[in-house]
């Protein structure tokens, strides 16, 4: 290619943060070394990535798109309609646009857009962000020229020519938070000489671990430990209300944590769902984990992404339907055992993968003639 001429980019993926999130720590990533690079994104008319990628800086262009419901529904009649609509518009966008390179990060407007690339000879690359491959991105692998993993083993799902190990992307300031505890326990209030266990579920929430803390937070009270509780805008009111009459002098409950660096600084123990961006978060924040597996998601991923740490010894689990009347008392025990702690710490500060979006920017680049 002329190589006076910036790069050009087009990045798909959406519909959550875990497909979100690292398409955009990817963007940032090639801003910040190729400054004159032209990015656009793809994302479902209506998703959250509409939203937070002109946040984050970047255009965005949406497709008629969206996932077959379980049940009959409208959606499902029309679902036929969108996906030749959608690839339609995403040939235009891809010759209008004449990206250099479509990297993928999974999500609804995905597969029309790299559909349409792989139809017009324009390399795409998948990011797949968990330890066992979705259907759509199998199928995508096959016309793709690389697959960008996070687990070692993806060889079994993708062709081995293919796959590079890249780790997922995350945000900068999940880097080194063990220099910011100082910082952190000032920011929540905290006494430095206690104990401190975040519970996380998700922006939108997660109901089981609601339940189980809301169940048992006297325990956690009694026992002198400080909670940073995100219970997910979804059930922030209700837990709200169910705390009334509580000690709450060392719970800091919140809908939604901005500033997560600190969180995860402050933290003796970490509970939290299994999702591919949780754990690469967790893996870099260095912390003791419990995690607990959301049931209700594509081919149980999250067990699967679970069971990844757990093999080595980086990660406790528990299942979502025991979580409510277990899980309290499991991080009650684990945060007091100092030397599990530091073992589990050591374990998952082995799988972290820091450089994961430059790795990422520089298979992309790699494809580019």
């Amino acid at each position: 290619m002329d190589k006076q001429r910036p790069y050009r980019f087009i990045i798909t993926g959406g519909g959550t943060g875990g497909h979100i999130y690292p398409a955009i720590a990817v963007a940032n990533t090639i801003r910040d070394k190729h400054p004159e690079t032209k990015i656009l994104f793809v994302g479902a008319n209506g998703k959250m990535e509409m939203q937070k990628v002109p946040e984050a800086g970047y255009n965005i262009v949406g497709l008629w798109i969206s996932g077959i419901q379980r049940r009959i529904t409208l959606e499902n009649i029309f679902f036929p309609l969108k996906v030749i609509v959608s690839y339609l518009k995403a040939r235009k966008i891809i010759k209008d646009f004449k990206p250099d390179v479509v990297i993928g990060f999974g999500g609804y407007a995905s597969g029309p857009i790299m559909m349409a690339a792989n139809s017009m000879n324009v390399p795409s690359i998948i990011q797949e962000q968990n330890s066992y491959a979705g259907l759509a991105n199998k199928r995508m692998s096959k016309k793709a020229k690389k697959v960008c993993v996070a687990y070692e083993g993806m060889d079994k799902y993708f062709d081995s020519t293919k796959v590079v190990l890249t780790g997922n992307p995350v945000r900068k300031d999940i880097i080194n938070v063990e220099r910011k505890r100082d910082e952190a326990i000032k920011h929540f209030g905290f006494d430095e000489n206690k104990k401190t266990i975040l519970v996380l579920g998700g922006s939108l929430g997660a109901r089981t671990i609601n339940n189980a803390i809301i169940k048992d937070i006297d325990k956690i009270i009694d026992t002198d430990v400080q909670l940073i509780w995100q219970t997910g805008r979804f059930y922030y009111d209700e837990m709200k209300n169910k705390l009334i009459g509580h000690n709450t002098t060392n719970v800091r409950m919140s809908a939604f944590i901005k500033e997560m660096d600190l969180a995860y600084s402050a933290a003796d123990v970490v509970v939290s769902r299994a999702g591919a961006l949780s754990i690469s978060e967790l893996c870099l924040a260095k912390k003791p984990v419990i995690l607990i597996p959301s049931p209700n998601v594509t081919e149980d991923h999250q067990t699967k992404n679970a069971m990844a740490l757990m093999k080595n010894e980086a990660a406790k689990l528990i299942k979502d339907k025991n979580a409510v009347g277990q899980l309290v008392d499991e991080v009650i025990g684990l945060v007091y055992n100092e030397k599990m702690c530091q073992l589990m710490a050591y374990n998952i500060s082995k799988m972290g993968m820091p450089n994961a979006a430059n790795n990422i920017m520089k298979v992309a680049i790699q494809q580019i003639t």
